[in-house]
């Protein structure tokens, strides 16, 4: 599919004249088993309603679930040029000093999120909340915007926590998205086009689909046929038990029935980090690489129905310099494991921790060499 394809699902409603308030970082130290499932739960909660069942009976699942259900609203300043062009100059300013000053102008978008704790851990998406100078919240049933604060947000994830004052909030517990087969049953809870709690229903269609949009590169994505659309980013994605097993994240506007989610799996593995407002740390090694095909294999000479990836660059003073890898080098074998595209090593790369050493085999102008990678942290 066409990167133009896809699109994120928060909406921009509007241009107002208003004043914004400024985004605070808190770091608190949270217990992330309490965070995940909000209260005391057991490893198999008792399903809301039949795994059998037919899928018209979610309603006793939304009536438990959907309060933890937030919409999230934000304002963004809207630079228009004009300020830095005339009100900045000395000349200007002196003949005619701020009586032309424009009010700011901001640009107001609508998302959703899901409360986790019941002091008011929120999980959104970044691009819900990137760049805005102000975020509120509704709580279902209820008109009243409550602040929220930014706690931590990581742009590659599209992962974001916001913080709302308060101790008693509903919460949504969160599943194993790894547990999710092709065909099971799915509920989507979102704000489309700023709709409240609109519920949607549909099956898992399929799991580990890669898009990209813009310059975020979404891995691992759980597609749905469950409708969303623009206003349901960050909200869940949820199994027949009220768990939690997707964010709601991007559509294929192009088509109809093509919706995709973060695993929540993928959430929980950072989620700690975020709470506390950590920046996550991910291990690299530094190269950019290309699977192989026939023309790859004819240019580097290799032996026909070669497998791995080649290497097309590598970093300065990177993991990978500091091996003695090479771009043109043929990568077909880390940790033991033979390599088939680059997407695998991208996983490896991933599944690891920082400082950990992975022994690499390459190809060189015909020679198999073996190196030694030390991961280190991403800058």
């Amino acid at each position: 599919m066409k990167k133009g394809q896809y699109v994120l699902l928060s909406i921009v409603l509007l241009f107002g004249f208003v004043l914004g308030g400024a985004v605070v970082a808190k770091n608190t130290n949270v217990d992330l088993r309490s965070a995940i499932t909000g209260s005391k739960t057991t490893d198999n909660p008792k399903p809301v309603i039949a795994a059998s069942a037919p899928i018209s009976g979610v309603a006793d699942l939304v009536e438990k679930t959907a309060p933890a259900v937030v919409n999230v609203e934000t304002r963004v300043k809207v630079n228009n040029g004009l300020d830095d062009l005339y009100f900045n100059d000395p000349f200007f300013r002196e003949f005619f000093g701020n009586r032309f000053q424009q009010t700011p102008q901001y640009q107001t978008g609508i998302g959703t999120g899901f409360i986790i704790s019941k002091d008011g851990y929120i999980i959104t998406n970044q691009h819900v909340v990137n760049g805005a100078t102000q975020i509120t919240v509704k709580l279902a049933g209820n008109k009243t915007s409550l602040p929220a604060r930014l706690v931590g947000q990581d742009y590659e994830l599209d992962l974001a926590v916001l913080k709302i004052d308060g101790n008693s909030y509903p919460t949504l517990p969160l599943g194993d998205s790894n547990k999710m087969r092709v065909g099971d049953f799915v509920v989507a809870i979102g704000e489309p086009y700023g709709l409240d709690h609109t519920v949607t229903t549909g099956v898992v269609s399929a799991k580990g689909r890669p898009i990209t949009i813009q310059d975020r590169n979404y891995k691992n994505l759980i597609q749905t046929d469950a409708a969303i659309n623009p206003g349901n980013s960050g909200g869940p994605l949820l199994n027949l038990s009220g768990q939690v097993i997707g964010i709601n994240t991007a559509v294929n506007e192009s088509a109809q029935g093509i919706g995709f989610a973060i695993p929540i799996n993928t959430a929980k593995d950072v989620l700690q980090e975020l709470m506390n407002g950590q920046k996550v740390i991910r291990p690299y090694i530094g190269i950019s690489m290309s699977d192989v095909d026939e023309s790859v294999i004819q240019q580097l000479g290799l032996p026909s129905g070669s497998q791995g990836v080649v290497i097309l660059q590598v970093s300065a003073g990177s993991p990978a310099a500091k091996a003695g890898l090479r771009s043109g080098d043929l990568i077909t074998q880390i940790a033991g494991k033979t390599i088939t595209g680059s997407s695998q090593v991208q996983n490896m790369v991933e599944d690891s921790q920082v400082g950990d050493k992975l022994s690499v085999v390459v190809n060189r102008q015909g020679k198999s060499l073996t190196l030694t990678i030390t991961l280190q942290a991403k800058p």
